[in-house]
């Protein structure tokens, strides 16, 4: 009897003992879990300081938007509409949909048949210019401005409407995009050949496949390059400048410029047309969000 009460007291002690080993490694702060949460707030509060310190500016007298004041003492919601008028943007907004429009249309187009070709059809060369097109990623914008200029000044010359100050030299440069033809292609290249089988045993052909199966099924990337389209698009202001002399044509950002003279800049206007052009770019991505991230996450898994 007495060894029995022994051996279950020498297993309770075991027993005790490891539930106290267990707890001794589980309690406490984890501290890889503070500093992981800590390195993700630092990354928030960075990148959300600068949208804090536009609205906040842009709610500020001249004087407290240059005395380094962090909040206005008084918020001036009538510099957006003195912006709006001073800055033209009335003008401005209405180019920038147009040629917003006609860039992100001409990018859907383009892209998406250079994508399909791409993924989908043999032809002789075809990685060497898939690759080529890959390189020229490495390119910096700026490198391209002068060929541009040069190809649509020449063509402005031979077309029946001008390019220089009009919407073709904004536009057409743009319409096809090495990395949405990179995304595009890297989505298609998922689809199962079983459906281009299938497709082919009802007889249809390569534009019928792409508008009628590939297309429905490739909505979260189309979402993703419309919405870096229309980024692009929206906030491009050193080639408008380049290829337009007036203010017929030239795009939002231009109207930030009004507020700078011989005096300095007005820095509560230009915070104040900042957030007015900021705004479209939030509301698109507001709405295309859910679209926007699953394409990001489910392009190039195939290559």
């Amino acid at each position: 009897m007495a060894s029995t009460t022994s051996a279950r007291t020498d297993r309770g002690t075991r027993s005790g003992a490891g539930i106290g080993f267990g707890t001794r490694v589980t309690s406490g702060p984890n501290v890889w879990m503070i500093f992981t949460y800590t390195v993700l707030i630092s990354g928030i509060m960075i990148a959300i300081y600068p949208f804090f310190s536009m609205i906040s500016t842009s709610l500020m007298t001249l004087g407290e938007s240059t005395g380094g004041t962090l909040l206005p003492e008084t918020p001036q919601w009538q510099n957006y509409q003195q912006a709006w008028v001073d800055g033209k943007f009335y003008e401005y907004f209405f180019n920038s949909v147009q040629i917003t429009l006609i860039t992100v249309s001409g990018q859907l187009l383009f892209c998406t048949l250079a994508a399909y070709a791409f993924a989908s059809m043999a032809f002789p060369g075809k990685q060497f210019f898939f690759s080529l097109l890959l390189s020229t990623l490495m390119l910096p914008a700026a490198v391209t401005w002068v060929p541009n200029f040069i190809t649509v000044t020449w063509l402005g010359r031979i077309m029946p409407i001008p390019w220089i100050n009009n919407w073709p030299a904004l536009t057409i440069p743009f319409m096809a995009s090495a990395f949405n033809i990179f995304l595009l292609r890297q989505f298609f290249s998922q689809i199962p050949e079983e459906l281009w089988d299938s497709a082919q045993i009802d007889g249809a052909g390569h534009i019928r496949y792409l508008f009628q199966i590939v297309l429905p099924l490739s909505k979260a990337p189309l979402t993703t390059i419309i919405i870096f389209g229309f980024i692009g698009a929206w906030n491009a202001l050193a080639w408008p400048m380049l290829v337009t002399t007036s203010d017929e044509w030239r795009p939002i950002s231009a109207g930030l410029q009004h507020f700078l003279d011989e005096a300095g800049a007005y820095v509560h206007l230009q915070m104040a047309g900042a957030v007015i052009t900021v705004v479209p770019i939030v509301i698109l991505y507001l709405i295309a969000q859910r679209q926007f991230t699953e394409g990001i996450a489910t392009s190039g898994l195939k290559g």
